[in-house]
């Protein structure tokens, strides 16, 4: 019996011993079941709230790439609209002139219609003092004749001598008015030519600087410009000898030089590199000694341009490498290339409108300074050294003699020289056109006004119109109207004996009575 209940108490035992460890792996495995329920879940939660995130990201992302596209949309698209302004501008511009032109072309041609009508009365008059005198002549013949003791030879030279008196005084007051008439009208026609010229090419300058602007595709550029600790940036500025200036200034890289030609390389240079996209020391230094090596042949074509753009025929081609490098030759700031061109129009259109050769004006005017491309690294003036040049291309006498005295260091030989002259002047003195010192600006006014008020019986003196013109206003019981005129004489030889000056200064002199009283 004990042995059975042992038996059992061991099957019992062994049973509960099975039993046990299954039901306690089964609360195990629901609790790391349940464990794995919520990492999952938090898995879920998380993935979704990181796909959000993401979404918002992505979105934003896009609409601030499309911001950035409809920036650069916009701003092509005011471009455009700018240029299309500037392009109506113009043409609106060349229809004004154009109307200007025929304006002047219709008074021109009232005027000559005026002038021959004037000469016809004019031969009319003429005709009718031919008239007078042989009437004269046959009556004198006739009284003379009649009386005692005077031979027809004697008869015949006293009525002689009495009509060339009385014709001579009557052909000089005629000549006299013929000729205050031609003056007035010549200075007329005289202002007309000049005012004509100037207006037909007026035109905007921009004095030149010793900077230029290059722009660039983009911000990163300017990295790749500078290279890995800055070794593109120093082999650029060792290679071409100018300042390259990277700052804030978006898209946008300086070049600063004062050599106007050292500039230009570093710029085509620069320029050249963004667009190949091979930007490293040795490709830079292929590129600068490329283009310098092909910058004689850039320079003649500068020149050529200008000559085709100016319609003169026949210049020798090697006067052209000496044009292109005035464009990078300043005097006072103005670019001495574009200050050839204008002289050369001015020249050529006063040259038209009074009759002279307009091809000689044109040639002597776009030539007169190219001395200035040598003037640096040869002796003598830039004028000699013009001269010198031209007659060295095979340019005519008459257009080296117009060059040689365009500063009137030698007399004028034809009326080109002094067309040329002129235009030079005018080029030169028009206002914006060169820089000038503020102190030596300031130095001139005063200068004027102190000349002006060296004078007795001035009471004050004021420089207007950039020094263009003084009015002095003096004391009218000191000097009387006659005074006046002379004193305004005095005056302008007095400023053109000691001050030195562009163009030409008006004097004004003003006298003025006052009378006041006041009623009580």
């Amino acid at each position: 019996m004990n042995i059975v209940l042992y038996i059992l108490l061991l099957i019992v035992g062994l049973g509960a011993g099975a039993v046990i460890p299954f039901l306690l792996k089964k609360k195990i495995f629901a609790g790391e079941y349940r464990e794995l329920e919520k990492g999952k879940k938090d898995i879920e939660a998380r993935y979704a709230e990181d796909c959000e995130n993401h979404k918002k990201k992505i979105s934003n992302e896009l609409k601030d790439e499309f911001a950035e596209w409809k920036n650069e949309y916009n701003k092509k698209q005011n471009h455009k609209t700018n240029r299309l302004n500037e392009m109506e501008r113009r043409l609106i511009q060349r229809e004004e002139n154009l109307d200007r032109r025929y304006t002047n072309m219709d008074n021109k041609e009232k005027e000559l219609k005026k002038k021959e009508k004037d000469l016809h009365y004019q031969e009319e008059e003429l005709n009718a003092l031919k008239t007078k005198v042989n009437a004269i002549y046959e009556e004198e013949k006739a009284r003379l004749l009649k009386i005692a003791g005077m031979t027809m030879e004697e008869a015949r030279e006293v009525i002689i001598k009495q009509c060339e008196s009385e014709a001579r005084m009557e052909a000089a007051q005629r000549l006299k008015t013929i000729e205050d008439e031609l003056n007035e009208k010549s200075t007329v026609m005289a202002k007309e030519v000049v005012s004509n010229a100037i207006q037909r090419i007026a035109s905007e300058h921009i004095i030149s600087s010793s900077v230029t602007v290059i722009d660039l595709p983009n911000d990163e550029m300017k990295g790749r410009i500078i290279g890995r600790e800055g070794r593109n940036i120093r082999a650029l500025e060792t290679a071409t000898e100018v300042d390259f200036i990277v700052d804030d200034t978006p898209e946008a890289i300086i070049v600063s030089s004062f050599d106007p030609i050292r500039r230009e390389i570093a710029k085509q240079a620069l320029e050249t590199l963004i667009n190949d996209g091979r930007i490293h020391p040795a490709r830079i230094e292929e590129i600068v000694e490329k283009i310098k090596a092909d910058f004689h042949n850039f320079l003649k074509g500068v020149g050529e341009n200008a000559v085709v753009e100016l319609g003169v025929r026949d210049v020798n081609p090697e006067l052209y490498y000496y044009l292109g490098k005035l464009k990078y030759r300043t005097s006072y700031g103005q670019n001495v290339l574009q200050h050839s061109k204008e002289v050369a129009m001015i020249a050529g259109i006063m040259a038209r409108e009074i009759g002279a050769n307009v091809n000689i004006a044109k040639r002597a005017g776009l030539l007169h300074d190219i001395g200035k491309s040598i003037d640096r690294e040869t002796e003598g003036t830039h004028t000699e050294l013009s001269v010198e040049l031209v007659k060295k291309y095979g340019e005519s006498d008459k257009v080296q003699a117009a060059i040689a005295s365009h500063h009137m260091d030698v007399d004028f030989t034809s009326v080109e020289g002094v067309l040329v002259q002129a235009a030079d002047s005018m080029s030169a003195a028009r206002p914006g056109s060169r820089r000038e010192i503020f102190e030596t600006y300031i130095k001139r006014l005063e200068k004027l006004e102190e000349v002006s008020k060296s004078f007795g019986g001035v009471n004050k003196a004021y420089a207007l119109r950039a020094g263009r013109e003084v009015r002095v206003i003096i004391d009218s019981n000191e000097l009387d109207d006659s005074r006046t005129f002379l004193m305004s004489k005095d005056i302008a030889k007095k400023i053109q004996a000691e001050m030195e000056y562009p163009g030409q200064i008006k004097v004004t002199v003003i006298r003025e009575v006052r009378a006041t009283e006041y009623a009580k």
